[in-house]
């Protein structure tokens, strides 16, 4: 009889919509070669006005600027985690963090994630995890989606896993691979124009949904060539500072009307993307929380909607980032290259023990 191992493990997950540091407690069993996960706990520790800014403007600052950053920012992952760890009394066998993505470009052969790991390190009494995209950019991949090991793992009575933060990305098995690629830009569009009418996000869609559509607007977006590459491929802030933003200053609408064109928007390039006529397809992200976006995806495809409980909503990423870290010191493979495009499937992330 085989034996049940279990494994307690902590992720963090920065995403680029800068909403906060998400940090999840998971317990990994493993029994018969099949792995079973619970999200014991989780929280979001928002970020501050300062932290916000430092993040956002991360790409626009000096390699010294950056050096320093990147130190800050270890520590400042480590401090909330050993808060966190101190809340709920934990004793995790290891901490995986993803980091904040300041660079994203893998045609060019970079990516980078800060939040540097002999400095969060620093504030923890166990193991890290942290870098996983880098190895893969090195290996010829996009350096991302990552999560979709996770998916093939842990969701697998799911079609399909979409995520719906930053930008929008889908992970599913298609020819007996398992593929994924990110979709389009999502709140990393959305929340700043929120933030224009006063609030973080457009709570529930509201401001979205009393908005008109602008048809122009929306086949210019449409139109994007990006919309027409096969998989791998993958997107990143540059990518929008480039080819989203110029459009949108183009058009002096209300920032409703803006809201409800790229709800229109994000809705088309989701449906597009997932085109099996049946089947479940579990969303998650804070996007889900977007009734109106998630009621415009539903009628446009003819799939099962699958909204989970708020917790996997909310730290579904950083779970499966905990997993990629458990993978790493297992030793298996926790990035496909079916997914990314990298030579060989590997066990990315560096170690600090």
């Amino acid at each position: 009889m085989s034996k049940q191992l279990r494994y307690k493990t902590i992720g963090l997950m920065s995403g680029t919509s800068l909403d906060g540091l998400d940090i999840a407690y998971c317990e990994f069993i493993l029994n018969d070669g099949k792995w079973s996960f619970d999200i014991k706990h989780g929280k979001t520790f928002p970020y501050s006005e300062e932290w916000r800014n430092r993040l956002k403007n991360a790409h626009n600052i000096s390699e010294d600027e950056l050096n320093k950053l990147d130190i800050e920012f270890g520590h400042y992952l480590g401090m909330q985690t050993a808060s966190f760890i101190q809340k709920y009394q934990l004793k995790p066998d290891l901490v995986a963090s993803h980091g904040h993505t300041v660079f994203h470009k893998p045609e060019k052969g970079y990516t980078l994630q800060i939040g540097n790991g002999e400095a969060l390190h620093s504030h923890l009494s166990c193991s890290l995890v942290y870098d996983f995209r880098t190895q893969d950019v090195e290996l010829g991949g996009q350096g991302a989606p990552l999560v979709p090991i996770g998916d093939q793992l842990l969701f697998k009575e799911y079609d399909a896993c979409i995520n719906i933060g930053g930008f929008a990305n889908v992970s599913m098995n298609i020819d007996g691979k398992r593929m994924a690629w990110d979709i389009c830009p999502a709140n990393i569009i959305m929340n700043p124009i929120a933030e224009r009418l006063g609030y973080a996000y457009d709570v529930d869609g509201d401001w979205a949904k009393e908005g008109i559509l602008n048809d122009a607007l929306l086949k210019e977006l449409n139109a994007l060539s990006y919309y027409n590459q096969i998989a791998p491929k993958s997107l990143g802030k540059e990518w929008v500072i480039k080819n989203i933003d110029p459009i949108l200053k183009k058009y002096k609408i209300p920032e409703k009307d803006l809201l409800h064109t790229m709800v229109e928007h994000i809705s088309y390039q989701v449906s597009q993307d997932i085109k099996l006529t049946s089947g479940e397809f579990l969303f998650t992200g804070g996007g889900v929380f977007n009734q109106f976006l998630m009621k415009r995806i539903q009628d446009k495809t003819q799939a099962n909607v699958v909204i989970p409980s708020p917790k996997k909503i909310d730290y579904k990423e950083a779970l499966i980032f905990a997993f990629m870290g458990l993978l790493r010191l297992r030793n298996e493979n926790n990035v496909l290259a079916s997914v990314t495009g990298a030579k060989d499937d590997h066990s990315s992330g560096k170690v600090i023990l």
